[in-house]
């Protein structure tokens, strides 16, 4: 029996009631080799309703986001919002602003095009005209990389994982066409909008249709500096462009290129050079600037769709707020632990956590650690308002269409946040039962594998799992 291979050394089995069945009898729908760790548990109690492997460490994909929520608003308060400036210390004197301009950016994953040249306007009706020195671009509230460590390399070009610097416009991310040749054999060319300041240049090579070599020529993009991209590899004679789209990766020399444009859009001109800057230094005064949405709001964002530009500078800004220094990927790790432990009695144990996003493979936690977090989220969810903010199955966010869970009977009534990665389908978060008994779980899969030929197909074991599972936890409980 193929489930037979898959428990092999389990020494037990807990039950959701006594009419219910063991979690292998779920476990068995699933592919072999997956790894199943899962905890449920009702709201206040000590003692769980299913307790299997829950001291497993797993990667947590995008439930990460829940602890860097959590964190966020008892650190920086639901109010917070992320500020960007325009900002001088010389004066204004006949239309000429004496002294640099310096932009300083705050981390905004909000911050748009359009919220840099409102603060140009403003600038404008002020009378500046000409600046007497350097455009400087301020990116000084982070530090050290914008790339989390155990991020694939191979997903760093694409938009879900932007590096989430401080200068960020549009999220760090711009489309472009690419049109095969007329001829085979010859470059296919990119059409890229005159208003992304970046330089693509392609070395794909146009195949005929029907040609052999298609089937193992792959396009791939390689990022050099300044927002330099070559697109390499080989398409297919299409009629239509294909559309692509791509992370920014110097953020800085993206948000000082578009600012530079705005700038002389509005007919202000400058003598110096457009120049970053790393350090901290003094604030000048402020001429212009622009604020996100209140931290509540940008968190309902970030679980509902499972933003990653969101979490990961949230993350680095809990760790500035919370030891005055530049934003660093450790000090968000050292800080989260610090404020979990301290404001919500919640011991991280030998979790990892090295971002905010849950995209590192390097991230690691138990169920049984998730947990404790969302007891804390229940119980106080009065104060923090945060279950609201929380996916619900089948209307919105990334549950709107989480087939498993439509199938047990629970839409509208399970709020939880996903995490998926290759391999991963992870849920944690709450469910009200068929006798109005509110329950938290956490379900951790990984290792989650089907054949080559299956693959059209490969969410349908996980559908099964996820129907029998959720539909049983709501109708005995």
């Amino acid at each position: 029996m193929r489930f037979s291979r898959l428990v092999t050394g389990l020494t037990f089995a807990f039950m959701l009631q006594a009419n219910a069945a063991p979690v292998e009898e779920y476990a068995q729908y699933l592919p072999d080799g997956a790894n199943l760790a899962l905890m449920v548990q009702k709201i206040g109690a000590t003692t769980p309703i299913i307790d299997y492997h829950s001291q497993q460490m797993a990667l947590p994909a995008s439930t990460m986001k829940v602890i860097t929520a959590l964190a966020a608003l008892l650190q920086l308060g639901p109010d917070y919002r992320f500020q960007t400036t325009l900002e001088s210390k010389g004066a204004l004197s006949g239309g000429t602003l004496r002294g640099d301009l310096i932009a300083r950016f705050g981390g905004d994953p909000t911050l748009t095009r359009q919220h840099l040249r409102n603060m140009v306007a403003v600038l404008k009706k002020q009378g500046v005209q000409h600046i007497e020195g350097n455009l400087v671009i301020d990116t000084s509230v982070f530090s050290s990389h914008d790339k989390a460590p155990g991020w694939p390399w191979n997903d760093m070009t694409q938009c879900f994982s932007a590096p989430p610097g401080a200068a960020i416009v549009d999220r760090n991310c711009f489309s472009v066409s690419l049109y095969s040749a007329p001829n085979p054999g010859d470059n296919a060319f990119i059409r890229v909008a005159s208003y992304y300041p970046v330089n693509m240049f392609s070395e794909v090579r146009t195949l005929a249709k029907g040609s052999s070599d298609a089937q193992y020529c792959e396009l791939d993009v390689v990022p050099g500096e300044l927002n330099r991209f070559t697109l390499t590899g080989c398409l297919t004679q299409r009629a239509e462009p294909l559309p692509l789209a791509f992370a920014v990766q110097d953020g800085a020399s993206y948000a000082g290129a578009i600012l530079k444009s705005e700038l002389l859009d509005a007919g202000i001109d400058y003598t110096g050079h457009l120049v970053r800057e790393k350090r901290q230094n003094a604030a000048g005064t402020v001429l212009a600037q622009t604020q996100s949405a209140p931290l509540h709001d940008l968190l309902k964002i970030m679980l509902k769709k499972s933003d990653n530009m969101i979490a990961d500078t949230v993350f680095r800004t809990i760790g500035r707020e919370r030891f005055n220094v530049p934003g660093t990927w450790r000090a968000g790790q050292d800080a989260v632990r610090q404020i979990l432990r301290q404001k919500a009695n919640i011991d991280m144990g030998n979790s990892i956590q090295v971002d905010g996003s849950g995209l590192s493979r390097h991230d690691l936690i138990s169920p049984a650690t998730m947990m404790q977090v969302l007891q804390y989220i229940a119980q106080n969810d009065q104060q923090l308002n945060f279950i609201s903010m929380l996916p619900l199955s089948g209307y919105d966010g990334t549950l709107r269409y989480r087939g498993g869970l439509h199938e047990a009977g629970v839409d509208g009534k399970l709020s939880a946040k996903t995490g998926s990665l290759q391999g991963v389908y992870n849920l944690a978060g709450f469910l009200t039962t068929a006798s109005g008994q509110r329950v938290a779980f956490v379900q951790f899969l990984s290792g989650y594998a089907v054949p080559p030929q299956d693959q059209r197909q490969r969410r349908i074991p996980l559908v099964r799992f996820e129907s029998r599972l959720y539909k049983d936890i709501y109708q005995n409980n």
